[in-house]
């Protein structure tokens, strides 16, 4: 089975019970009794499975600290007892990178969630600073009833982490406008793989004291370290937002109105989603209870959002852009919310997406990108190939239009067996990858490497780069206690 598959994994054999209950013992110790669970309590089973339900992992145990010095005391301890970490946040990930599987290591899981204190909020500097575990749309919610924006927005933000959105270097649907994750970033406090602490929590702008260290961290995966908290960049709430759905002919119309809109109305726009009409019928499966904001006769449709300060007449702004590409034929329909309830409902067609997918039963899943000029005639070529290839599945490509990252998945038919549903994930897998280097893209565009792509990126990835991320991890985490088996090791 190759490295595109999302095959449920063969977890290693669990270590002997009396071993597992004795590093128990000394953990509670670190921790507390209530707050570390044996592998095999079923306190600890949402822990050791992905968000699909695809994979189950083993562990020795699930350990629950409260503080940064609890951490600490884990870490060292698990460094002399020759005990890996795999640091995990709300476990929503898509490419296994909180899981323990595939490593003969004896592991334990070290969840964050205990601790989401929010530690301070510095408004004339635009910046608050969280612990670890604080979920994403509790950020959002702080910031904005102080009247400010956290702009990374994705599907499971209301339990991921941003412990695990700066370790993955999260993007979502507003990084066009805002960035990735690693935009967000001011500064980090990280346990590293000694139980050392790197304090650098500044929250300043200009900081040009040699290498910027916090960049290691952002995007490793837990690899190096484990982030404990985090002084995140702010910015204004807007006060007027405008959502509408729009109707067109085709990916590349989708790509030209984008470009049109980049063009025109510069950096109003917040979001431009590709949906095409199978990805919004295939949301209504999720929505049965919802009725259509417009009828989905068309190929291809765009969810788009403009946003600007007080005195910007973002609505305007928005019907005058499309009366203009209507009357020149590219836009075929549209539906603008005019209400907080309307603008959810086109969203949630968007959220739905995969919910709808994970009710189809295992499936080929892919998060990949191309550069903007090139996207139609990638996901035209594609979704060709992954057609002919398996006439009686369901291909579909959607995603961010505005940063190139588009997610092509394969979806069985429900006849198909497991033994079916694999073969087809690792040959897909193998056409999209394949697609996605002949136009000098990248297969992973936001979800990360983790386990799931760590054979791709062994095989892809610029022999450079890959040199200097293992000397870079034989550097600081010498022990490979560190999330082994994920993107490094």
């Amino acid at each position: 089975m190759n490295a595109h598959s999302s095959s449920p994994a063969v977890a290693e054999a669990p270590v002997a019970r009396h071993d597992a209950a004795t590093v128990c013992a000394q953990l509670r110790q670190l921790v507390g009794g209530e707050h570390v669970w044996l592998g095999d309590d079923v306190r600890a089973e949402p822990c050791l499975r992905d968000w699909h339900g695809d994979h189950v992992a083993t562990a020795l145990a699930v350990v629950m600290p409260a503080c940064t010095e609890q951490v600490q005391k884990v870490v060292r301890y698990c460094a002399e007892q020759a005990i890996a970490v795999v640091p995990q946040g709300g476990n929503t990930g898509l490419v296994l990178g909180a899981l323990p599987l595939g490593t003969d290591a004896r592991v334990i899981v070290l969840g964050l969630g205990r601790m989401n204190a929010i530690r301070d909020m510095d408004h004339d500097n635009y910046a608050m600073t969280v612990e670890a575990g604080c979920v994403l749309q509790t950020i959002q919610e702080t910031a904005a009833a102080q009247g400010f924006l956290f702009p990374v927005s994705l599907g499971a933000e209301g339990s991921c982490q941003i412990g695990g959105n700066i370790s993955t270097n999260a993007g979502g649907v507003n990084v066009l406008r805002y960035g990735m994750m690693r935009e967000q970033v001011l500064g980090l406090e990280v346990v590293l793989p000694d139980g050392s602490v790197l304090h650098n929590l500044k929250g300043l702008r200009k900081d040009n004291r040699g290498v910027d260290v916090n960049q290691f961290f952002i995007g490793a995966e837990g690899a190096l370290g484990i982030v404990t908290a985090a002084s995140l960049r702010l910015s204004p709430l807007p006060h007027n937002v405008v959502t509408a759905l729009l109707a067109l002919g085709s990916v590349h119309d989708a790509v030209q109105l984008y470009l049109q809109a980049r063009k025109r109305c510069g950096d109003l726009m917040t979001a431009f989603e590709l949906m095409p009409q199978n990805v919004l019928l295939l949301a209504q499966e999720a929505l049965p209870d919802t009725t259509p904001p417009m009828s989905f006769s068309h190929s291809t449709y765009v969810l788009v959002e403009f946003s600007g300060a007080e005195l910007v007449d973002v609505a305007g702004i928005l019907e005058g852009f499309l009366e203009g590409v209507m009357e020149d034929g590219v836009l075929h329909d549209a539906v603008i919310a005019h209400s907080h309830t309307q603008a959810a409902t086109l969203w949630r067609y968007r959220e739905a997406v995969n919910e709808a997918q994970a009710l189809r039963g295992l499936h080929l899943r892919s998060d990949v990108s191309v550069s903007i000029s090139r996207m139609a005639e990638f996901v035209e070529q594609v979704q060709q190939r992954l057609q002919q290839a398996f006439p009686s599945a369901l291909v579909v490509g959607y995603g961010h239009i505005g940063d190139g990252n588009v997610h092509v998945n394969v979806l069985p038919p429900a006849d198909f067996t497991t033994e079916q549903r694999l073969a087809l994930i690792d040959e897909g897998g193998s056409i999209i990858t394949e697609c996605v280097m002949t136009f000098n893209g990248s297969f992973s565009a936001e979800h990360g490497v983790g386990r799931l792509k760590k054979g791709t990126f062994e095989q892809y990835a610029d022999v450079s780069q890959k040199a200097l991320m293992h000397k870079l991890k034989q550097c600081v985490d010498p022990k490979n206690i560190m999330n082994p088996g994920c993107l490094l090791s």
